[in-house]
Formats: C-alpha cells, sequence, structure tokens
C-alpha cells in the first residue's frame, strides 16, 4: 500500500514546712504539701525516643517504560477498524485519510487514502510546533524591551502576544511577563534621569505584512477565533477574560494603553498619546521582561490550539531563518523545517500556521512521519511537542473526549475542527503496551455531522487503545 514510515520538670519545687497540724492537712491532702496517703502513681511511661533516620526505598520512575517485546497489532485487525470508519459514509462523507504506523520500526500497519492531501484543520499546528522547537529551539523567549531617549520611552515587542497587564506570574504561560514589572524599571531610570515626564511610543515592527492571514474569514477575527497577529499584545488582545473573546483590532497600541497605565501606577508622568515609533538612535534599553520559553509556549497552543500563539512562533521561525516576520515568510519557514527534518513534503501546502485559513493541504501520511520524528528519542527537542499534545480525557482540547473509553490516558493527539472538517493525530499506546502514530482526516462530512464525525474517529482511535491484537 506504499505505506509510511514503521514509532517519598517538669520542675517541681519543694518546700520543707513545720507544725505537725499543718503535715497531718498536708497528709491527707487539704493544703498544699509533698506528703499524701494516697496511693502510689506508677511510674510514668518512659519519654519516647524517635528513631533514627534510614535510607528510604529507591525512587521510581512516575511512568511505567513501554516494553519493549509488546506485540504489533496485526495489520488484519487494524485495517478492520480502518474500514468501519472510512465505510460510515453517512458521519464521515467519502474523503477519509487513515493511516496507522509502529512506532518503534516506522511500519506503516494500514490505511486509506494516506498520501492523499486533505484540509488538516488544527493538525498543521504539529508542523509550527516541530518548527519552532528545531529551529528557534525550546529554551528561547520573546523579549518586550523599553528603551529610554530623551524623555521618549519606546516599548519594542518582541514577539509576546500574552503579556499580562500587570505583573507577570512564573506560573503560568500567557502572562508570564508583566507590562507593571517593565514599567517599574522603567520608573527606576526615569527617576535617575531626573525627568519630570515621559511620552511612549510603540514599535512592533518585528512582524510585517498584514496581521490577519488573507485565507482567513473575517468572522473568523469577528467570532474571537484568532487575533490579528503582532509583536506585542496582552492576553493574545482578548477585551474580556472568555476564550472565545473579542480582540482587540490594533493590539500594539491596546498594549501601548496598558504600558501608559502601569507608567502612572508607578510614578511616572505620561504626556500625550501613545502611538507607534521606532527608538531613537543611540536609545538605551531601561527595562525588559521575558517570556515563558518557546517549549512552554509550544505547548500552550497544543493544548489550547490557539491560532494566534501559533501564527506568532511560525513568524519567529521565519525571523530566526532570515525570512521575513510574515505569513509568508512563516509558511515557507515552517514548511523548509519540517523537510530539513527529513519528512516527504509531496503535495503539502500552508495558507497559514495554524489551519484556521483556507488553502493549507497535507496528508496522513506526512502527519505520521512528523509524529514518528517526535516520538524518536534521537531527536529530544521534538519529543517536548509529543508529550504537550492534550491527554485524552485529561487536558486541552481532549478533556472532554475519550472520558469514559480505554483511550483516556493514553492517546495524545492534536484535534482538528473546520466547517465540515475533522482531524486527529497523535500517539496511542495499546492494551498490549506497544506506542503506535496515526493521524485522521476527513474533510468533506456532511452538514450537521461534526459530533458524529468526531465520534467516529473517537471510535477507531479506542480500538486501537484496547487492541490485544498482536
Amino acid at each position: 500500500m506504499g505505506l509510511a514510515a514503521r514509532v517519598a520538670a517538669a520542675t517541681t519545687t519543694f518546700a520543707l514546712l513545720a507544725g505537725g497540724g499543718y503535715l497531718v492537712a498536708d497528709t491527707y491532702d487539704v493544703v498544699p504539701g509533698f506528703l499524701t496517703n494516697a496511693p502510689v502513681a506508677p511510674p510514668p511511661a518512659p519519654f519516647p525516643t524517635a528513631p533514627g533516620a534510614t535510607t528510604g526505598p529507591a525512587l521510581t520512575s512516575g511512568l511505567a517504560t513501554l516494553p519493549t517485546d509488546a506485540p504489533v497489532p496485526s495489520a488484519t485487525s487494524v485495517e478492520k477498524f480502518v474500514a468501519e470508519l472510512v465505510d460510515e459514509e453517512k458521519y464521515v462523507g467519502k474523503r477519509v485519510g487513515v493511516l496507522v504506523t509502529d512506532a518503534a520500526t516506522g511500519q506503516g500497519i494500514a490505511g486509506r487514502a494516506a498520501t492523499t492531501d486533505f484540509v488538516p484543520a488544527s493538525t498543521a499546528k504539529l508542523l509550527t510546533a516541530a518548527a519552532g522547537l528545531s529551529r528557534v529551539g525550546p529554551d528561547r523567549t520573546l523579549d518586550t524591551t523599553a528603551l529610554l531617549a530623551g524623555s521618549t520611552v519606546t516599548l519594542v515587542g518582541g514577539g509576546d502576544m500574552m503579556l499580562a497587564a500587570g505583573a507577570g506570574d512564573p506560573a503560568k504561560v500567557n502572562g508570564r511577563a508583566g507590562l507593571a514589572d517593565l514599567a517599574a524599571q522603567v520608573a527606576d531610570a526615569v527617576t535617575a534621569a531626573g525627568l519630570d515626564s515621559v511620552t511612549v511610543r510603540v514599535d512592533d515592527s518585528l512582524f510585517t505584512g498584514p496581521s490577519v492571514a488573507p485565507s482567513w474569514d473575517p468572522k473568523s477575527v469577528e467570532a474571537g477565533y484568532a487575533a490579528p497577529v503582532t509583536a506585542i499584545a496582552v492576553d493574545v488582545a482578548r477585551r474580556t477574560d472568555d476564550t472565545y473573546a473579542q480582540r482587540h483590532p490594533d493590539p500594539s497600541l491596546a498594549a501601548a494603553r496598558d504600558f501608559v497605565r502601569a507608567l502612572e501606577e508607578a510614578g511616572v508622568t505620561v504626556t500625550g498619546t501613545a502611538a507607534r515609533g521606532n527608538p531613537a538612535e543611540g536609545a538605551a534599553e531601561v527595562g525588559r521582561v521575558s517570556s515563558a520559553p518557546l517549549s512552554e509556549v509550544v505547548g500552550y497552543f497544543l493544548q489550547t490550539s490557539d491560532n494566534t500563539i501559533t501564527e506568532v512562533v511560525g513568524r519567529i521561525v521565519a525571523i530566526e531563518t532570515g525570512l521575513s516576520g510574515s505569513v509568508q515568510g512563516a509558511t515557507a519557514a515552517v514548511l523548509d523545517a519540517i523537510g530539513a527534518l527529513g519528512v516527504d513534503l509531496t503535495g503539502a501546502k500552508l495558507a497559514d500556521c495554524s489551519g484556521l485559513g483556507d488553502g493549507s493541504r497535507l496528508s496522513p501520511r506526512l502527519l505520521n512521519e512528523l509524529l514518528l520524528r517526535m516520538v524518536d528519542p534521537g531527536m529530544p527537542a521534538l519529543r517536548e511537542a509529543a508529550l504537550q499534545m492534550p491527554l485524552a480525557g485529561v487536558s486541552g482540547t481532549l478533556h472532554e473526549r475519550f472520558t469514559t473509553s480505554d483511550a483516556r490516558g493514553r492517546v495524545r493527539a492534536k484535534t482538528g475542527s473546520l466547517p465540515n472538517v475533522s482531524g486527529l493525530a497523535g500517539t496511542v499506546v495499546t492494551a498490549d503496551g506497544r506506542l503506535l502514530v496515526f493521524a485522521v482526516l476527513v474533510d468533506d462530512f456532511p452538514d450537521g455531522n461534526a459530533w458524529n464525525a468526531r465520534a467516529t474517529i473517537d471510535k477507531l482511535v479506542t480500538r486501537l487503545a484496547a487492541c490485544g491484537c498482536g
């Protein structure tokens, strides 16, 4: 079938007293004293002693290692599961692509239309995740800086669209760096310079071209599925705390206004209105805050399927490789990075880096090849992506799926959903302890069948997890 590559005293004080009457009274316990005719109390129990320190039990791994001799599911069994999925045409339509591959050997087990290109929806985020980790590196941070020249403070965006308007929180990814922390640094510099007031400018020139991908339906932005992609923003440009909140049409200027408020709260007088502007030549850095490392940023967008942050990482990949920080530069850079990993890009197209727009095409075979590299011990940086995909029935976009099935806690996968499109690509551990990678793409299911299409895909994955069919 030409299937792809097989994956822990009391101190008592006594007084001697004279006088017989007192002694008698003392004996009968009428007055205080040391004489008594009460029965002699038993001796006190010995004071307890703590045992000496001893060596505790040896530490063990939190997760058991998969057996190296676990049987591979038989091709006949898996092919039956695949056929039953494809046959559910009333739910999934006629365009269905599937490939299931053994992770240890890279040997394909069973599939259908595995080399055909489909609309990937958000499974395309796997490519951006791998590109970011391989080309930029897991430890890179996106830094927001403040430069001072004369009495002008320029806020320079470094790609962090998850700034906090107030203080940063080291326990969060969205909100790791805070504008209030940056403002406190700037306030110290303003005081040291003896300035009475400052003006504020924002430089968001790191990213170029349209902030909204041409392939995106404008209604997707209106509905809060994404924000205009800029080099700086607070809380991914949300106007409220809702996940799919309305977004600021100009995230950079909105962040600059938040920065002005933070400066004023720090005791700095700001004159005029924040506007765009580049720092003057010779401007000195007077503040810096850093995002979470890229590995955590990647984990964030894989778990939440955040389109905006995925696009940010794509643009950072482009800049890292010498391309423009634009939509076109990002898609070209991501595909180039995936090709450099040895993945066959035949037929692959990316209209954006998140899968939100119209025009992207990927095959189940390509996704399987990429997943095989993510679980390869020889590519440790990519394993960050494999380990941070949503966990079935537990986390992210899979927390409400597989909750009562054999797949719960044994599947990590990236979801994908668009009108008439449903996809799932990731890893599954079988009942026998064998690790498989899989990709299922459906891009023409009948109207009104979004839930049915997803449930049909989940049924296949559940059968793989329950498979004692070596």
